[in-house]
């Protein structure tokens, strides 16, 4: 995998918030998968600022999310849909029928998954994906476990990863304990993938990202199978790679 280190987690973001309208230039028509979490903040507030200097233009460009929370609807203010439009749907030219998330409170989950996975095709597949990663080496919400599920489908949640997701809800508590996510065979087909980490509590799973040891208790590590897979980081996430 190839690796950029940046000095500060705001370079970085910039970086990729370039290389996101350089994609978008290149194709207009452009599918693009994008994560949440705290990590992807700074990218969408870049993105914004592009947008309002006509420095890139997402009207004909289409968006899958990599997942929601299982409970809630589109209109729940603590939902990945409300996350998203509140940092780049609601400021940019990206049109609402091109932009695509899962229904966290579809009645048929099974046959939300599906749906979900017919639009990627039907879309032609996503050109560049987007990542953040999780302290326990999650991507999307592909939890470790002792398997993997390839295309999306529902994931119980470590208390880990709701630990992380409680700016959402203001405590642990209130964050579901299931959510819908891709699965690492959806993430895997994309044609570009760039995976970007910050700060320095994730520093030991960037470690065992790149460790070469391919595992389901780091379900990042299957990053390796891509042929054309960036690893981004800001210094403090690289701090164990690059003392060693």
């Amino acid at each position: 995998m190839k690796i950029r280190i940046f000095q500060t987690p705001g370079r970085a973001a910039r970086a990729l918030a370039r290389e996101i309208a350089r994609a978008a230039s290149r194709n207009p028509r452009v599918v693009l998968g994008l994560p949440t979490g705290r990590t992807s903040i700074p990218v969408y507030r870049e993105l914004v600022a592009l947008s309002r200097a006509d420095a890139i233009d997402f009207s004909r460009a289409t968006t899958f999310n990599l997942d929601e929370f299982l409970g809630l609807s589109a209109e729940d203010p603590r939902s990945y849909h409300a996350f998203m439009r509140r940092h780049l749907f609601d400021h940019v030219n990206l049109s609402p029928r091109r932009t695509h998330l899962l229904n966290g409170a579809a009645r048929d989950v099974a046959a939300e998954c599906r749906r979900f996975e017919r639009a990627i095709a039907r879309a032609g597949g996503i050109d560049l994906m987007v990542l953040g990663l999780g302290r326990n080496g999650h991507i999307g919400f592909n939890e470790p476990d002792r398997s993997l599920v390839s295309h999306t489908h529902r994931m119980r949640l470590r208390a880990s990863t709701r630990h992380a997701n409680a700016f959402l809800f203001g405590s642990m508590s209130a964050v579901p304990r299931e959510a819908l996510s891709m699965g690492m065979g959806t993430i895997l087909q994309a044609r570009r993938i760039i995976l970007l980490v910050t700060g320095r509590s994730k520093a030991r799973a960037v470690e065992r990202v790149l460790s070469g040891r391919m595992t389901t208790r780091v379900p990042a590590s299957f990053l390796q199978l891509h042929r054309d897979v960036e690893v981004w980081l800001d210094a403090a996430a690289a701090l164990l790679i690059s003392s060693s």
